[in-house]
């Protein structure tokens, strides 16, 4: 058979579309064409097979004209995931394996000279686009790739080291107990180390970070930190250099409760897409901590083909900005539409991708250049000008999408040394965790998360509590969209009470978290 076809999956943002190699033989000048919109990488693919098939015993047709296809011809081709999938196209048309046995199955895998399989970037992120389109389908992957992929359920994932163990598989009936290579096994003279079926981990659980014990004093920032862990909220700390401002952020996802397998799984393909997955993190929320220094691609996301940016690497899990002022102005604002909707689509004029953001803003500044400002320890050197124009980086439409400003003071020595360690991030932790279960069986969400009429008919607001939080938004001359944020985050400190209404205690509570940043230095 001069022509055969070879299953295989592109990356297109979380998406993973359909390809099907084509490989055709012809009499004719020699030749090896590579067509189908791919990129220099898999154009690459070329010399790769030839010398792996080579290398590994197998025939390579060096007096045929050689076509490969990568349909559906519009879709951009990138990586040496077709590498595998290349080589097994061109042994099926020269008749070296049986093609029909193909059938039912996917096959991704860079090849290296030798005819060794290595791994290829956004497994995970194919095997759980499989399982959303409802398709059950047979994926062959190297190692590595193989262990990612078949952490989603009900998936079938099959792990081959090497590309004789993939041949062994599928050879001529007439051909099968004796594999190129010696290699003896079953079926078709694989070998049980080489091929194997892979089953997916037990998730790691709760991620070993710092104990919110360490932290010595604090106690409003230590609140605010529960709240925000609590409700999904978005928190400014404010505070001179050395305050613990950095140490408190550091300790923050240890408050998170345990990921449901949606969000690891959601997670984890977001990781896999960047090559940034690893097995000790599966099931335990990322931290993302870029320089302030990074573009605004690198913290949202972008590039040709579009990659995922520091905001979708921290999706169901921590975004820790230091030095928020000190970011680009381009990079800052661009964070404004994620932090409403928790999700980012990067637009291109060749392709669209979207990727999910759902991510906590944790952000940590000075009050001034100097970051003495208010300090009873050293006199501020700034002027005024100084001081307004370092506090106008952050704009007001992006203040208005944090939740929590709170400030955090630096203790006196005498204080400091005198502390007694404060609540563990374990009780802590289970407070949060609590109050979460609360707003799910609710709502179904995050208190964050809310929406629209959902945050009418979810926050149980008592018509005291409702008059306080009107006085307050008037006369602090709140929008619209502080005054809402301002009730999630008194229903969230009601479900940490284990009220069933918001009063005015938790609505006082809410309102002094939402102090402009200028007053509140």
């Amino acid at each position: 058979m001069s022509l055969a076809l070879v299953q295989s999956r592109a990356l297109l943002g979380l998406r993973a579309p359909a390809v099907t190699v084509e490989v055709h033989l012809a009499n004719g000048l020699p030749s090896f064409t590579l067509v189908g919109l791919a990129e220099v990488e898999v154009k690459e693919a070329r010399e790769r097979v030839r010398s792996a098939l080579q290398n590994a015993g197998l025939e390579f047709p060096h007096n045929k004209k050689i076509t490969v296809n990568l349909a559906p011809a519009d879709l951009p081709k990138d990586s040496g995931r077709f590498d595998l999938p290349i080589a097994l196209g061109i042994l099926a048309a020269s008749g070296q394996i049986d093609g029909a046995r193909l059938a039912g199955h996917e096959f991704a895998g860079e090849l290296s000279l030798s005819g060794e399989l290595r791994p290829v970037r956004g497994a995970l992120a194919t095997s759980l686009a499989l399982r959303s389109a409802g398709e059950a389908a047979r994926m062959v992957l190297p190692p590595g790739s193989a262990e990612e992929a078949a952490l989603v359920p009900d998936t079938e994932i099959y792990r081959a080291r090497h590309l004789l163990d993939v041949v062994a598989r599928f050879l001529p009936p007439q051909a099968e107990g004796a594999a190129p290579d010696g290699r003896q096994g079953e079926p078709g003279g694989g070998t049980d180390d080489g091929w194997c079926h892979v089953q997916g981990m037990p998730p790691a659980g709760i991620a070993q970070c710092d104990d919110l014990a360490d932290v010595k004093g604090q106690a409003a920032a230590r609140r605010a930190l529960e709240i925000a862990a609590a409700g999904g909220h978005g928190l400014l700390m404010v505070g001179p250099p050395g305050s613990g401002k950095s140490m408190l952020a550091h300790r923050f996802a240890g408050l998170l409760p345990a990921m449901s397998v949606d969000e690891a799984l959601e997670s984890a393909a977001v990781a896999s897409l960047a090559g940034r997955f690893t097995p000790e993190a599966w099931a335990v929320r990322p931290t993302s901590s870029p320089h302030h220094t990074c573009s605004a691609v690198a913290l949202v996301g972008g590039g040709s083909p579009p990659r995922p940016g520091e905001i979708s690497l921290a999706h169901h899990g921590v975004l820790f900005l230091d030095e928020f002022p000190e970011y680009a102005r381009s990079a800052l604002e661009a964070l404004r539409e994620p932090l409403e909707t928790g999700r980012i689509t990067i637009a291109r004029a060749a392709r669209r991708a979207d990727f999910p953001a759902r991510f906590q803003l944790v952000a940590a500044m000075n009050p001034c250049p100097c970051g003495y400002l208010g300090s009873r320890q050293r006199a501020c050197r700034c002027t005024p000008d100084q001081i307004t124009r370092y506090q106008a980086k952050l704009s007001g439409p992006l203040l208005d999408r944090i939740d929590l400003h709170v400030e955090v003071p630096a203790l006196p020595a005498d204080q400091l040394l005198a502390a007694v360690p404060g609540e563990s991030s374990a009780t802590v932790r289970g407070r949060v965790a609590a109050a979460r279960e609360r707003a799910l069986a609710r709502q179904g969400k995050p208190n964050q998360a809310l929406q629209g009429r959902e945050i009418d008919a979810q926050a149980g607001l008592q018509e005291d509590a409702a008059r306080f939080l009107q006085s307050a938004a008037a006369r602090l001359g709140w929008s619209a969209r502080s005054t809402h944020r301002t009730l999630k985050v008194a229903r969230t400190i009601a479900d940490l009470a284990g009220e069933e209404h918001i009063g005015p205690a938790q609505v006082a509570e809410a309102v002094q978290y939402r102090r402009v940043l200028r007053q509140a230095v």
